[in-house]
């Protein structure tokens, strides 16, 4: 395609030689596609001037700087585990970004901006008139099966007032360019739109790679709209400083990144539908000190799973009754439960009368011409222009009609398929509409060091304030892989763009720091939610049996390789290694007598052994992606170096020493976590749930490595074994000159309150643990935790290592297990029973 080379030929006369030479190769190999609009050229086939300014910087950059960049803010990427899902799947997929943003000027976008805000006024309005006095409906203006037919409508919320006064809090819609190179509108969304914080996460990325650049082209910050989408959520709860909850539908959404980002990000708490508990009309969040109420939850779970007592009783996603307490005002929740019937296709097409209708105006931003098939002369339309019309489901559901997914031609589908769907739209011609085929319009991606074109869709987000609605300046793209494509999805082809929306003058620099309004100061534990204190005590414990469980592995390498080493003469020690990894699950029973090396491979390795290293970090990692917004990005990072460099020694058989160099390794790791948790985590009730986890994994391994390796009848070895394991021999030999003695040795590991892995140490610290945590009742009585605690801290306190026997080690292991046991039934997830506050009222 001719560019206009007066244009281009300005931007080029600006630059280097080599620097011009590669932006001209780039103009001209890039090839748009015929009669499909394109960002980078005009209608006219003259390159756009915001395009050349960032393309010809791009170009000043030395040989392979620009991958290098972007490679480096990449790596932020892959350290922090930005990912998503793709449905159905189980493991996670790392995020996708193309290393050129989406760029739009200032004028175009004032117009996207009006039009999306029109939009969202007229489906708060449609909203309101649906589950309000249903006038459109009365009038014959919309048929009652476009609406009913829809899993999205909620029946149980008509004639329900909106407890904060609206349906909507944020809307969506995913936009492309039509054949006029107008914006067109492809899909709403208004059940609980997706994307905005990954929106954050590619801005964070690429103002990394290009921060000089991004700041010379002046692109609209973020910041200012996620400030007003905040302040519009705590507007709407009827009390000030409001408790406000993101509702997820747990780690295995397919964008549960995003939802752990965005509450972050925005200070609210991430929660589950275990989370809460609604009663007497209002929902309450499961904390350790009881239940504390909810005031605004923003949802991103879908209605029909919201609550299992009045909508789909299958889910495990939703809270019992939580409709009940929106019918009575005691909670908000948005966007509302029904808001989604907006989304169906069904109504695309009366969107132009419902405008008019309703707004007094004509729509800024078309939708793709659309007929809905419940109606005669639609339907009439739509069949005798089967072969030039897509066909797509009518209403949002899992069991899509006619196998469709979306809108897609007749000529395309496989015979079968064809016959199928062309029965189904006979018997029920409702369930689908026709649509306008739209192929949507291209973005420059850098492919190979060459530019190429890739389909593109926008989705802009709106939200409301105090001062109204906002627009998202920017929003999330998403580009395929694929020339011809119609929908795009997070799928195998997929990726995104950042949005840079480009003003003609510097831009304020905003955080969401709060600067007019008085914040009070607080120095409180928090109120940590029953699954998240689950979670962290648990990964306490998963990491320090890990820690033990590699220094088990150690003790075999270096029996191996130690010539001089006890270890390596009898097999006694040896064997009582093996047991222990037996005993811990970390080996089969069949694997008593095999070699060390193979023993200490299995520990590490074995993907089916509850007790291997590989397995225990899974599951710690398990433990901390169910709460991800908690954890810092340097901690998840290091877990999930430790789980790659253990994966990655699995797939080739290691040797005696590349065994144990990974062993090390893996241990400098487990210390760096234990070193972030100690260092850079508040002293609040998250950081003592993660360490009494360790405290208790670690009075428990101290109990069974002393019982297995220091009985009565224990022998050099086995103490020097012990203290090892311990991490207790430098201080053992500087206080003991005598050598190894079996008394001395059980002091140290068990009764020593100085020595930081004694079973001692760990008593006392649990103590204080319990003493700062709250209490579940004001009776002045000691809860269960405390009741098993105390006497078993008195009684390591004034023991004498000459007493001690394995029976009583066991004593004291058991003790710490109930402990455990009492530490679970007391603050975590109780069930529908949990026991509430004495003070359940509207200021709990």
């Amino acid at each position: 395609m001719a560019a206009d080379t007066t244009t281009a030929g300005r931007r080029q006369a600006h630059l280097e030689p080599n620097a011009a030479r590669r932006l001209s190769g780039w103009l001209k190999g890039y090839k748009p596609l015929a009669g499909i609009p394109d960002e980078l050229f005009d209608a006219l086939g003259r390159p756009r001037d915001h395009w050349l300014s960032l393309l010809g910087d791009f170009a000043e950059y030395p040989e392979g700087e620009f991958t290098s960049r972007f490679g480096l803010a990449t790596r932020h990427i892959r350290d922090t585990g930005v990912s998503y899902r793709i449905y159905g799947e189980e493991s996670e997929r790392s995020w996708p970004l193309n290393p050129l943003p989406l760029i739009l000027g200032q004028k175009e976008w004032a117009q996207i901006a009006r039009g999306v805000e029109q939009r969202a006024t007229l489906m708060e309005a449609l909203l309101g008139d649906l589950y309000g006095e249903a006038k459109l409906v009365a009038d014959g203006s919309l048929p009652a099966a476009a609406l009913t037919g829809s899993v999205d409508f909620v029946r149980a919320m008509r004639g329900v007032s909106p407890p904060g006064g609206r349906h909507l809090q944020i809307y969506a819609a995913d936009l492309g360019r039509g054949p006029d190179g107008r914006w067109w509108v492809l899909d709403d969304r208004t059940q609980a739109p997706s994307g905005a914080g990954y929106a954050l996460e590619n801005r964070l990325v690429l103002s990394r790679a290009y921060p000089s650049l991004y700041n010379a082209m002046n692109v609209e910050r973020l910041a200012p709209f996620f400030d007003g989408f905040r302040r519009g959520l705590a507007a709407a709860a009827d009390r000030t400083d409001p408790r406000i909850c993101l509702l997820s539908p747990g780690p295995f959404s397919e964008t549960y990144f995003e939802q752990a980002h965005l509450a972050r990000y925005l200070g609210f708490l991430l929660v589950e539908g275990d989370d809460l508990v609604a009663r007497d009309g209002r929902v309450y969040v499961r904390t350790i000190a009881g239940l504390k109420r909810a005031d605004v939850i923003l949802r991103r779970v879908d209605a029909d799973f919201l609550d299992p007592l009045e909508l789909n009783s299958a889910s495990r996603l939703g809270t019992p009754g939580m409709l009940e307490a929106i019918r009575t005002g005691g909670v908000v929740v948005l966007n509302m439960p029904g808001s989604g019937v907006a989304e169906s296709k069904a109504l695309l097409g009366f969107m132009p009368m419902l405008s008019r209708k309703l707004l007094g105006e004509e729509l800024r931003l078309p939708n793709v011409a659309t007929w809905w098939c419940g109606q005669r002369n639609e339907r009439e339309m739509v069949e005798a222009n089967l072969h030039r019309l897509a066909i797509a489901p009518a209403f949002n559901s899992r069991l899509d009609p006619g196998g469709l997914s979306r809108p897609q031609l007749i000529a395309d589908m496989a015979p079968e398929a064809r016959a199928t769907l062309l029965a189904q739209l006979r018997d029920r011609p409702g369930d689908f509409v026709g649509q306008e085929v739209v192929r949507l319009s291209t973005m420059p991606v850098l492919r190979d060091g060459k530019l190429e074109p890739a389909p593109f869709v926008l989705r802009v987000y709106a939200a409301w304030t105090p001062e109204g609605w906002k627009v998202m300046p920017g929003g999330f793209c998403r580009t395929s892989e694929r020339l011809d494509v119609r929908a795009i999805s997070m799928g195998e082809d997929a990726r995104t763009a950042d949005v840079w929306v480009i003003d003609d003058k510097p831009v304020e620099r905003m955080t969401l720091m709060a600067s007019k309004e008085e914040v009070k100061v607080r120095r409180i534990l928090g109120h940590l939610p029953s699954r998240a204190a689950d979670n962290l005590f648990w990964l306490g414990r998963y990491l320090e049996r890990a820690e033990a469980t590699l220094r088990l592995a150690r003790s075999l390498c270096t029996s191996l390789m130690d010539s001089e080493t006890a270890l390596h003469t009898t097999g006694e020690t040896l064997a009582c290694l093996q047991k222990l990894l037996i005993e811990w699950g970390a080996l089969d029973e069949e694997a008593l007598g095999v070699r060390a090396l193979d023993a200490a491979r299995n520990a590490l390795h074995d993907q089916k052994a509850y007790g291997s290293v590989i397995y225990l970090v899974r599951a710690a990692q398990r433990a901390a992606a169910s709460m991800r917004e908690r954890l810092s990005v340097d901690f998840w990072a290091l877990l999930l170096t430790l789980e790659k460099e253990l994966a990655e020694g699995a797939q080739t058989p290691l040797s005696e020493a590349e065994a144990l160099q990974q062993i090390e390794s893996a241990l400098q790791l487990v210390a760096a976590l234990s070193g972030l948790s100690q260092e850079n985590m508040n002293r609040v009730a998250g950081w003592r749930f993660l360490d009494m986890g360790r405290r208790i994994e670690r009075g428990i391994n101290t109990c069974r490595l002393a019982r297995m390796l220091a009985p009565d009848a224990a022998t050099t070895d086995d103490l020097d074994l012990l203290l090892d394991l311990a991490d207790s021999q430098i201080t053992y030999r500087a206080r003991y000159l005598v050598g190894l003695a079996l008394t001395p040795v059980r002091d140290m590991l068990l009764l020593d309150p100085y020595n930081t892995r004694s079973l001692a140490f760990q008593a006392q610290t649990l103590k204080d643990h319990l003493a700062v945590l709250p209490s579940l009742l004001e009776d002045g009585m000691l809860e269960e935790p405390s009741r098993i605690l105390l006497p078993l801290a008195t009684e390591i306190e004034t023991a004498d290592a000459r007493d001690l026997t394995t029976a009583r080690m066991l004593a004291f292991e058991r003790a710490l297990m109930d402990l455990s046991g009492a530490v679970a039934d007391r603050y975590f997830l109780q069930g529908a029973n949990a026991v509430p506050t004495l003070k359940l009222s509207a200021l709990a």
